[in-house]
């Protein structure tokens, strides 16, 4: 009944074929399975839809359907549904959404989650049209921003603390070696730095500590050696004994010993704004007795993953006294986005091919200031993501002495970290890039985003190509609800 592609003309009888037009249906609400139904199959037969790779709550599946007006509706669960956001209409089985096929077609058509009586071109790009966007009232914004605010300065830093779980800490006289080696080993970004002598925390070694160190190796002039990192202490580095030929900008936080951290008792709001004002990935929570000698006792490392998990574990049965987070995510100034032709961006939106010098992506890091670049095709199609954290991958087998920034490539790198039966793109059997789509409520993102130590971003792709069409970071989820 469906044939592989579109197509017309006589079959060997003589008799004609009928043209049939590609055409690709698109479930974006979740479920365990879903299937397709309609008038094309006389309601009987049921098409099974596949998850969209990278988007676990996004199905589909393409059909190819002779011109002319379509019903179907979507099996979800076992359960009929059909799409509020597409066209419908009632009929004897009930709501069914309706799409009309014009007799030619030089593309794949998409149903996607629309408005009634807008064309199909791309997807999302009906929610990317101003007239068929559903706006969200300032009186409403105001409300779902206030109670949010009211909950996070109702709650402490005790509350990001897990039942059980381990925090490292790195003495600060430990060779910068042997501390790149044991972020990688214990497979985290970040870690704070104690003094003994001191009895106190001075600060924290970050991947952005190790990128700087290896464009300093890099550099022909430089004073630091592979052999050094022997000896090297963090102290030294921290201290500023190396000096950077070239500075960057204004980053001189990545060798500062100052140390930006939060109490136990101090709301979850006040660390949030901490995190996103100090433009940093985690906050050491620390409880200090006070007393002369005591090592102060260090409880957890808050970060902005952990404070969204509060906020959804505790609106997930009320969901609707938050009107914004039912908006869908290209409706709110969220996020970054590829700008379209003929509009102007005043910040260019970073990527690169798989084939670009890891020397360029850490620049790039650096100097557009992000914390991940997506890595794409000649067609923009994402394939995978290089962060600042997956400099620590370096560390195997000694990569980072046997490499040169401009020779190596971002893919040849980011296998390095990964078996070497994984697809590209893939760490331990899991997608490294995780997906969401424009039509995507803000609800649903955010839920994806609160998973502590795994998501911090995502990729706004179109469904089936994967273009990249912008990304969305935890700070730009907070920036926005927290905005005054």
């Amino acid at each position: 009944m469906f044939s592989p592609g579109a197509g017309g003309g006589r079959d060997d009888s003589g008799a004609s074929r009928p043209v049939l037009i590609p055409m690709r249906f698109v479930w974006a609400y979740g479920g365990r399975s879903v299937y397709l139904s309609g008038t094309f199959t006389r309601w009987s037969d049921h098409i099974h839809m596949s998850p969209m790779e990278g988007c676990p709550t996004v199905f589909q599946v393409i059909c190819n359907l002779a011109p002319g007006y379509h019903q179907f509706k979507f099996i979800v669960d076992g359960e009929w549904r059909h799409d509020e956001l597409q066209p419908f209409v009632s009929g004897t089985n009930g709501i069914v959404n309706t799409v009309f096929l014009a007799r030619e077609s030089d593309m794949i058509p998409t149903i996607v989650p629309q408005a009634p009586g807008i064309s199909n071109m791309e997807l999302d790009d009906a929610f990317l049209r101003p007239d068929t966007i559903p706006r969200i009232s300032d009186a409403d914004l105001k409300v779902s921003r206030q109670r949010i605010s009211v909950f996070l300065s109702g709650q402490t830093a005790y509350e990001l603390m897990p039942e059980s779980g381990k925090v490292m800490t790195l003495d600060i006289n430990l060779p910068v070696k042997q501390a790149f080696h044991l972020l990688y080993e214990q497979a985290i970004p970040v870690a704070p730095l104690l003094d003994l002598c001191k009895c106190q925390f001075v600060g924290v070694l970050s991947a952005l500590d190790f990128i700087l160190i290896l464009r300093e190796l890099g550099n022909r002039g430089s004073s630091l050696t592979e052999e050094e990192l022997e000896t090297h202490s963090i102290a030294a580095w921290k201290e500023g004994k190396v000096q950077l030929n070239r500075q960057i900008d204004d980053r001189e936080r990545a060798v500062s010993s100052h140390l930006i951290s939060a109490g136990p008792y101090d709301s979850l709001k006040d660390v949030a704004l901490k995190i996103l004002q100090k433009n940093v990935s985690t906050v050491p929570i620390i409880h200090s007795t006070g007393q002369e000698g005591s090592f102060p006792e260090l409880l957890h490392l808050a970060c902005l993953s952990g404070i969204l998990k509060c906020i959804c574990r505790h609106f997930r049965h009320s969901y609707s006294s938050l009107p914004i987070l039912q908006q869908p995510i290209c409706s709110i100034p969220l996020g970054s986005w590829v700008p379209k032709i003929g509009e102007s961006s005043g910040r260019p939106f970073a990527m690169l091919g798989p084939n670009a010098s890891l020397g360029a992506a850490l620049s790039l890091l650096l100097q557009a200031d992000v914390s991940s670049i997506p890595i794409v095709d000649d067609n923009d199609s994402l394939l995978d993501i290089y962060s600042r954290s997956d400099i620590t991958a370096l560390a195997k087998d000694k990569a980072y002495a046997q490499i040169h920034l401009d020779e190596v490539t971002i893919q040849q790198v980011l296998q390095l970290g990964q078996d070497s039966n994984s697809p590209y793109g893939f760490f331990n059997g899991q997608q490294r890039c995780q997906m969401c789509l424009s039509s995507d409520p803000l609800q649903k993102v955010m839920e994806r985003l609160a998973n502590p130590g795994r998501v911090r971003r995502l990729v706004i792709v179109e469904a089936g190509s994967k273009r990249v069409q912008g990304i969305i970071s935890l700070g730009d989820v907070f920036r926005f609800l927290l905005a005054s």
